[in-house]
Parts: structure tokens; sequence; C-alpha cells
């Protein structure tokens, strides 16, 4: 075989939030394979971004000529001067301006694009996961960080990274120009400088730990939000409006404090950076009045070195500030990375085998001593040392009490899981050696809960199969007993169905689900008590329509209603995830057993 497919016992459970974190730029190069493709647009970027620094810090050194030449020299020089220099500084405005607009541009461009990637890649990847994703990770948990972390990516590359290297390049460019103006005066900031940045790097480590909590504290708010808003029935029904209301009240609260702490630690930072940056200077500039006063600087050299100064703090002051968005986006980056790490337990092999040709009977199944737990339920099986043999176009009907293995049965033959023991084989083909996506599409399900998508009653069948034309959908819902309903319906196969299919009976549901199964044409059907949400009359014709399906396929059904399965061929009964009896319906009752008492229960035969 190509390779060994991996053991269910894996769990592909999100990273717990943990105090030892990864430091920002290790948690933002995970994104570098995002922001790759874009080389040539970044460095457009860069250019714009360094024309638009260069014409900034060309700015004071324009003033500077001003002041020390073209208001140094006497009559109509001096004016032809100011005309030069005034001309000379709307230039540098227009390529500032110019360039600003292109940098602006092409680092938005690239914020959208890299976040649209990042949101696909994240969806994309976590559809793939197994249940057992899903079993310890909540649905809001996942949108929380599909919108709101993804948003933060895209203001740290669509701004804070321009913004960064922007401020950065103007402090060193400011910088370079304060030693050539004055070395004693530079000198003497650079020290106070010093002294400044320690305690704001490390401050911004603190910042960066409650972004990360704020973000944990959303997202809570938003899975609480989403688990409640998709039971709206059950909530009213239970009258706990006020309690639901009450508990996600107080979960917004919740990060609502935390997200105070965050603030309030970013307001400290701003306002400390603010303060000892500008008080060096302030005391700097002091120090150069009094070398003017005493004919050690020219006015123009002072201005000059004002202005190079202001634009130092301001960078200086603006790096702070980014410091704390590149701050959150790390958080959001390293949460985001954690989803993209997540693996599935569950995987195609590199090499897959194919499926033999599909005959005119349907597939052959053979489930060779499997034992199953679930990862969260180790040391507790739901099938043991299981054995079946399923002929091609055979129907099985798999019936037992709650809890005893039947559904587990089904996701085991999905892969949706893989048993620690034994094998499973679909055409003599061992179904873990076989792509994920051939196995499922020779498989057809209609599940117990009908899932109903926001869409009309067209798309919702078209699922089955997605390039099936209308008068293929239309004839899977005749032989679901679906169509006439839907024809009765506002618009008839383009009705909107509604969220979940709030606006069809749990009846309608079922057997749109079903049409949508016979529409797919597997060669192994399987029945999840699929007619278990109709009434008599529907369930009658989903019958039928059921048993013609039937024909050409192999199918197993599970049955709580003993009266859907008389007529198999064989029924199975589990119990405790072992086959404790096997026959028909005839057999089974005259041996006595668990299914005649279920039997009896049910018909009243005893």
């Amino acid at each position: 075989m190509s390779s060994t497919p991996s053991s269910s016992d894996a769990s592909p459970v999100l990273a717990p939030s943990s105090p030892a974190r990864q430091s920002t730029l290790a948690a933002l190069r995970g994104l570098w394979p995002f922001l790759l493709p874009y080389g040539r647009q970044f460095a457009l970027a860069a250019l714009a971004l360094l024309v638009a620094a260069g014409a900034t810090l060309a700015v004071p050194y324009a003033f500077k000529q001003m002041i020390d030449l073209g208001f140094g020299a006497a009559g109509s020089r001096s004016s032809s001067h100011i005309n030069l220099y005034f001309l000379a500084l709307f230039g540098v405005a227009c390529v500032l301006g110019v360039a600003t607009a292109l940098r602006f541009y092409m680092v938005s461009w690239l914020g959208e694009r890299v976040t649209a990637d990042l949101r696909r890649a994240v969806y994309a990847h976590v559809v793939t996961q197994s249940p057992a994703f899903f079993e310890t990770t909540r649905t809001g948990e996942v949108l929380s960080r599909l919108t709101t972390d993804t948003t933060l990516i895209q203001t740290l590359v669509g701004t804070s990274i321009s913004m960064a290297l922007r401020n950065a390049l103007l402090f060193l460019g400011a910088l370079c120009m304060l030693f050539i103006t004055s070395v004693k005066l530079t000198s003497i900031i650079i020290v106070l400088l010093a002294a400044v940045v320690l305690p704001i790097v490390i401050y911004g480590r603190r910042v960066r730990r409650l972004s990360r909590d704020s973000q944990d504290r959303v997202a809570d708010a938003s899975a609480m939000a989403g688990e409640i808003l998709n039971a709206m029935p059950t909530v009213q029904a239970f009258t706990h409006e006020d309690i639901e209301a009450q508990r996600f009240g107080s979960s917004v609260e919740r990060a609502f404090e935390t997200a105070m702490q965050r603030i309030r630690a970013r307001s400290v930072l701003t306002v400390v950076a603010i303060l000892l940056v500008f008080g060096s200077i302030v005391f700097v500039l002091w120090l150069g009045a009094h070398a003017v006063m005493q004919g050690r600087m020219s006015g123009g050299e002072l201005g000059q070195f004002i202005l190079y100064a202001s634009l130092a703090a301001g960078s200086l002051g603006a790096l702070s500030e980014v410091m704390g968005d590149t701050q959150r986006a790390a958080g959001a980056a390293e949460r985001l990375l954690e989803l993209l790490a997540a693996r599935s337990p569950v995987q195609s092999v590199l090499l897959p085998e194919k499926l033999p040709p599909r005959t005119a009977n349907g597939a052959a199944l053979a489930i060779d001593r499997a034992s199953f737990h679930y990862p969260s339920r180790i040391g507790s099986n739901s099938l043991t040392d299981f054995s079946l043999q399923v002929r091609p176009g055979e129907t099985v009907a798999v019936v037992g009490p709650s809890g005893a293995g039947k559904t587990t049965l089904f996701q085991l033959l999905l892969r949706f899981y893989d048993p620690q023991h034994g094998a499973i084989r679909l055409d003599g083909v061992d179904i873990r050696y076989l792509s994920l996506h051939d196995l499922r599409e020779a498989i057809g399900i209609v599940p117990q809960d009908t899932v109903i998508f926001s869409a009309n009653a067209m798309e919702n069948i078209r699922f089955g199969r997605p390039d099936a034309s209308d008068a293929e959908v239309m004839a899977a819902a005749r032989m679901a007993a679906a169509h006439e309903f839907i024809e009765r319906l506002p618009g008839g196969y383009d009705c909107f169905l509604g969220e979940r299919g709030v606006r069809l009976s749990g009846g309608q549901r079922q057997r749109i689900s079903i049409a949508r199964a016979l529409l797919k044409n597997p060669p192994l059907l399987l029945l999840d008590e699929a007619t278990s949400a109709l009434d008599a009359e529907s369930e009658r014709l989903v019958q039928a329509a059921l048993e013609a399906a039937m024909v050409g396929r192999t199918t197993l059904v599970i049955a709580h209603r003993l009266a859907t399965v008389q007529r198999a061929d064989r029924i199975i009964v589990l119990e405790h995830g072992q086959i404790v009896e096997s026959g028909t319906h005839a057999e089974l009752v005259a041996r006595n057993g668990l299914y005649a008492s279920l039997a009896a229960l049910q018909f009243n035969t005893q």
C-alpha cells in the first residue's frame, strides 16, 4: 500500500491557551506563505514608500535653505531665491502626494487580498476536518476566527506594516539628518531615547497578552450566541429567553472587561511613550536655542533640527501605536494558524486505490472484526469485534436499542472515523486506501437529523449531485414523494426554504433529504431513520419510493420503527456494539430474543 492511514485516536483539537506564547515575530512568520505570492505588489508599495519617505525628509532641508539663503539674501535676488525655494517645496509636496497615494492603494489592496486568501484557506481547511474536530471546537469560535481575527490581519497587512516601515524609515532618516545638523545635540537625544525604549518594549508584552485574552473572550461570546440562536424554538419553548439573554450579557461583560484592560494598558503605553519621547526632545531643543543665541548654530540649522526632531519623535510615537496593532494581529495570527495546524485523524492516502467498475446490483460490503471507541470515550467501545458481510443488492436492516452502535456503524462506513481494530472493505477494497472523495461519492445517506440549506428547493435537492439538470432534480423529488408539496410552495422549486428549512414541516424536510440521496444515485445507500418524521400517508409513499430506489444498489437501513424493515432481506440486531441476532423478521420473532421483545412492544404480538 502507498501509506498507512492515521489512527483515529489522534484528536484534531485546537491548541489551548497557555501562558507561554510565541514571540510576535514567530506568530507573524506563519503568515509568510500568504504574503509570498504578492512579492511584486509589495515591491511596488516599498518603492512608493521609499519615495514618500525621501520627500518627507527633504522638507526640513528645504526649510533650512529657505531661512539661511533666501531670507539672508538682499534685494531682488532675495525675492527670486524665495520663489525658487517655495517652488521646490511645492514640487516635493507633489511627489509626496503621488507616492503616498500609490503606497496607500497598494497596501490596501494587499490587505484585502491577503485577508481573502487567508479566510479561504482557513475555511477550506476547516471543512475537511473530521467530526472529532467539531466535537471539541465550537462553531462560533471558528466563525470568530474567520471574521474578527482575519480583520485584524487585514489591518496589519493593509495599514500597520506600511505605517511601521514608513515611520521606521522616517525615524532613521531623521536621525541621520540630526547627526549631520548637530552631533552633540543628537547624541544627547540618543542617550535619552535609549532609556525610553526599554520600558516601552517591556510593557508592550503585557499589551499583547491582553490582546489575545480579549479576542478569546469575544470568541466565547460569539460561540454562545451562535449556539442559542440555532436553538431558539427550544429556548422559547422552555421560556429561557431572559436566562439566555443574561448569560450572553455576562459573556459580553467579560469580553468588555478584558478589552478595557487591554485598552488601559495600551493607553498607558501610549502616554508613556509620548511623554518620555517629547520630553527628551524638548530638553534638547532648549539646549539648541541657547546654541543659536551663542552663535554656534544658525537659525536655519535650528529650524531644520526642530523639524527633523519632530519627525523622529512623531515616527517613534507612531511606531509605539503600531506596536499595539501588531501585538493584536500577532494574537490573531496565532489563533488562525492554530486552525490551519489542526490535522484530521482521517486522511486520504497519498496514492489511493480505485474502486472497481460499478455493477448492476450495487456494492459489496465487508466489515471484518471492527472495534471502535470515540476519542472522547476511551475504554468504552461503541462497536466490539463487529463483522458483517453484505452482498451486492442486498437490503440489511440494523435495529437495536439506543446506544447499541447503529449510528456509529454508519459513521465508520463514511470514514468520519477509523476503527481502532479491524477493517472495512467496499467492493473488496479497504476503505482506508480509497480517497475520501471516491469513498463518499459511492455512498448516499439520508440522516436522521435532516439538514436543509438556506437556498431554494431546487438547489437543496441538487446538493446531492451539483451537475444534475432540473429535470433530474424533479425526477428525484417525484421518487421521494416531494414533488407535489414543492409545487404548492410559493414559487415552486424556486421557493426559498429559510434557514435550516424553517418554512417546511419535519416530514417535508425529510423528503427533500431523501430526494437529495436518490439524485446522487450511489451504489451503497444508508438510511438512518429515513421515514421517522413522516405521517402515515407520506410514509407509505416514501417507503414505496425507497423500495424502488433500492433496486440496483446495496442498502443499509437503521430503524426504530420495525414496521419499516419487515421486508428487508436480513435484519441484524445490535446490542452493546455487537451483533446478537441476525435473520428475517419472521425468523427473529420466532427466536423470542431481543428482536422479539422489541417487536412485542411495537406490534403487541405477545
